[in-house]
């Protein structure tokens, strides 16, 4: 596998690094603007916002928060979680995000299985978070968020953290130093920390800003949680390196987000499938600044034609950390490619038997880069997940399948693997399948994909039980309900009398997701 080479773009250079040259280059530009819900929009220039990841960092150092220290953050969007991440990062301590949707069960899973020291979240998630963590840290800090959760007594109040005065430790620049790690999906029954460098973090913000051709007049809204790849390193890093404006949003409000646009003189958007169609079924206005928008498929007729915006393609994974595909914002290709390969990445789409695909033909896409600076650096305590993630030649599987005409334009066909895409998120089948026979009297449960409108797809368990009916049924819910994030959970529970198998007494969902299909 390869390694990352001696001379590289970062030398010298972290995440803190970026904030601070931005803050010296342009001090009073406008670089975050938050628009909450219930309360007046706020904004912090460059040198603000970096002077307060400064006053987080002597928070963090001050709670005994150093060098190789991990620590959880849980919040849904908000300033808070982008002075964390680099406050994390000025003392040398990596960044767990974790999604606000999950259940106490994943999220003792993942303190369990990261060892973080600390955690910080918000007070909706407050006495969740404390019951995951089972007395496993050191301290738990909390956001008030005007959520309907009390905060448990022993914890901090995020508010009394920061520091106005004090110096920072002394910490060594090592752009290959471990920097922010996320958790991901793949076909096991638990997700895998993916753990990016600072150099992964720089080499997304850098790409990025190039792929759109940002400038510091450009703005984006960003509603897509901060705790995925799309919004930290599309919309967020890429921002930053460019000197342009974040509008952060709690979340996706079809009813706020033109008027947002519009006022914040936001000039591109990243989105996913429910939120375009959400906008792309509602009014919008006749004039916007609005100039283009980063989709999975390029050129979609329905944004050009509603908005006068173009639509680019693009792929990238959480290991991938950037696009190793992308559109071109000049030379816009066929209608619903994501786009050519990449510079500084290589991309092959593979038959079962190893070859090339001709043109025209459905292979596994596999993608190849360096581990630390173009790809990530392994999954977390897991070497025996980042060995097999690769060949021997260090060609990484995606797990997904697509296509490329005779012109090298990409197309995304969808998971080779036994995966769902729901609303953006990557979801085992067998992680929803597990919690599904957890339940009593169920003897064998097989979850499949039914194509959905707003969310690309949904989950359907097929279930063969002692006793099907609707006491049954409530106990798979029951199960899922503790044991899933809501958007992995069934949305239909199918009882069969056996499931389709073929060889080995494999299940055959193909044959499932015909029925549903029928």
């Amino acid at each position: 596998m390869p390694t990352a080479p001696a001379l590289h773009p970062f030398i010298g250079r972290d995440a803190p690094w970026l904030v601070d040259a931005q803050a010296r280059a342009r001090p009073d530009a406008r670089f975050l603007a938050w628009e909450p819900l219930d309360r007046a929009p706020r904004t912090w220039t460059y040198a603000e916002f970096a002077h307060e990841t400064r006053r987080f960092a002597r928070g963090l150092a001050a709670r005994g928060v150093g060098e190789g220290d991990l620590v959880i953050l849980h919040m849904a969007n908000c300033p808070e979680f982008m002075f964390l991440w680099f406050a994390c990062a000025r003392v040398g301590a990596v960044v767990v995000t974790t999604n606000t949707r999950s259940t106490e069960e994943e999220m003792a899973y993942f303190i369990e299985h990261s060892s973080p020291k600390a955690a910080v979240t918000q007070s909706a998630f407050a006495a969740m978070v404390d019951r995951a963590a089972k007395g496993r840290l050191a301290w738990i800090a909390c956001a008030d968020d005007g959520g309907s959760d009390e905060r448990p007594a022993d914890q901090l109040d995020l508010a009394a953290l920061p520091l106005d005065e004090g110096a920072l430790p002394d910490r060594r620049i090592d752009p290959m130093a471990a920097n922010s790690i996320q958790y991901t999906s793949g076909t096991t029954a638990r997700p895998k920390g993916v753990v990016w460098t600072h150099a992964n973090a720089l080499w997304g913000a850098k790409t990025t800003a190039a792929h759109l051709h940002l400038t510091p007049r450009d703005a984006t809204p960003v509603f897509l949680p901060l705790f995925h790849t799309n919004a930290l390193v599309y919309s967020t890093l890429s921002t930053l390196w460019s000197g342009g404006t974040v509008v952060l949003m709690p979340r996706f409000s079809a009813s706020r987000f033109w008027e947002i646009v519009v006022r914040n003189g936001c000039t591109w958007s990243s989105m996913v499938r429910f939120p375009a169609q959400a906008l792309l079924d509602g009014e919008s206005p006749d004039k916007h600044p609005l100039r283009f928008v980063g989709l999975g498929a390029g050129d979609v007729s329905a944004i050009r034609d509603r908005w006068g915006a173009r639509a680019l393609g693009w792929f990238g994974m959480t290991e991938t950390v950037g696009q190793c595909a992308m559109s071109d914002l000049e030379f816009p290709g066929p209608p619903g490619s994501m786009g050519r390969v990449s510079a500084h990445y290589e991309v092959a789409i593979r038959a079962d038997d190893g070859r090339d695909v001709a043109p025209g033909e459905i292979g596994g896409l596999w993608i190849r880069g360096t581990p630390g600076l173009t790809m990530f650096q392994g999954y977390l305590n897991d070497p025996g997940a980042t060995a097999a993630a690769f060949d021997a030649d260090g060609w990484f599987e995606t797990g997904d399948l697509a296509k490329v005409d005779a012109d090298g334009h990409l197309f995304y066909v969808g998971r080779a693997k036994d995966m769902l895409k729901v609303g953006g998120e990557n979801v085992a089948a067998l992680e929803i399948e597990s919690v599904v026979l957890r339940a009593r009297g169920v003897r064998e449960a097989a979850v499949v994909g039914r194509p959905d409108r707003m969310r690309d797809e949904v989950p359907v368990a097929f279930v063969v039980a002692e006793t099907p009916g609707p006491e049954i049924e409530a106990e798979i819910l029951r199960c899922c309900e503790e044991g899933l994030s809501d958007f992995k959970r069934p949305r239909e529970i199918i009882f069969v009398d056996d499931l389709p198998k073929g060889l080995l007494d494999k299940v055959l969902k193909r044959e499932l997701r015909d029925r549903l299909l029928a």
